[in-house]
């Protein structure tokens, strides 16, 4: 009885054939229509006058200053949210304080905030016209329309990630391991060099690679605080959207595919990371 049960349950997780091959379908024509066919028009369009034309679109000095501007600002921008995201996920899951659900809250403003809107409300604090505007020009501190303009836009749009991974993820490995640590004397960096850090590295390490993902391909708040000038305020995204404007399409889909490229590198970072996490999950999960 108990083995013909098994085998229901077994049919009824398999489905109909019929359905599962229509979903696998499915689910393949979606991928090439909507994301392996554009991918495949960028890089047309980037070798439709050869390899010299995209190459010499590549190394040109706007390009290269716009690549130079978008690393900087991901280098700055996710160790900043990599500290916040420790500190967060640290308070939500170890701690019981007032104000915790707003805080988390708090950490997943930025998933319903437009990036635009995100993008004025710092020109409306830093900007010439702004609420500290005048007193930073006083001091000749320059926010807007600079690196740190796009840097604050960037780490906005980009807090989530890395809090939003390991707060389940702590969570669900509770903190017996870290008080028995404590009870053997072991100091606060200790427990967690030696005890937190080794349990959460690899969802650690997926948060990183998806906020780096998106503060690199950030356009909208960038946009708004950049003031779009050309060869030292445009990231690698708006370097795009003015060579597109001005015509220049063969130049604009070179550096679009060398946005590619990173993004395809970063999605295999995020492949092995996540299989890591899947296998520490499974793990703790027949412990």
């Amino acid at each position: 009885m108990n083995h013909s049960n098994a085998m229901s349950a077994s049919a009824a997780r398999r489905g109909s054939p019929a359905a599962r091959w229509l979903l696998i379908a499915l689910g393949w024509l979606m991928f090439l229509l909507f994301l392996a066919l554009p991918l495949a028009i960028v890089l047309t369009q980037a070798l439709a006058l050869g390899v010299g034309p995209f190459l010499a679109a590549i190394v040109e000095p706007d390009a290269l200053s716009a690549l130079r501007l978008t690393v900087l600002a991901v280098v700055i921008a996710v160790p900043l949210n990599l500290l916040f995201g420790l500190s967060a996920a640290w308070c939500v899951s170890k701690y019981e304080f007032r104000g915790k659900s707003l805080l988390v809250t708090l950490i997943d403003l930025p998933f319903s905030v437009s990036p635009v809107i995100a993008g004025l409300i710092y020109v409306l604090l830093f900007g010439a016209q702004g609420l500290l505007g005048p007193w930073l020009d006083d001091h000749d501190i320059q926010i807007i329309f600079a690196l740190p303009g796009i840097v604050l836009a960037t780490v906005f749009v980009t807090v989530p990630f890395v809090a939003r991974e390991l707060i389940p993820l702590m969570q669900e490995q509770g903190s017996q391991e870290e008080e028995a640590a404590r009870l053997l004397g072991a100091s606060g960096w200790q427990i967690f060099w030696h005890v937190t850090l080794p349990n959460i590295k690899w969802g650690l390490l997926y948060g990183v690679v998806l906020c780096t993902a998106r503060a690199m391909g950030e356009f909208g708040a960038v946009s708004v605080v950049s003031g779009h000038i050309r060869g030292q305020t445009n990231t690698l995204p708006l370097h795009v959207e003015i060579l597109y404007n001005e015509y220049n399409i063969v130049a604009a889909f070179s550096v679009a595919s060398l946005l590619l490229i990173l993004a395809l590198c970063i999605l295999l970072l995020k492949q092995w990371s996540e299989a890591h996490l899947d296998r520490q999950r499974n793990s703790a999960a027949e412990e």
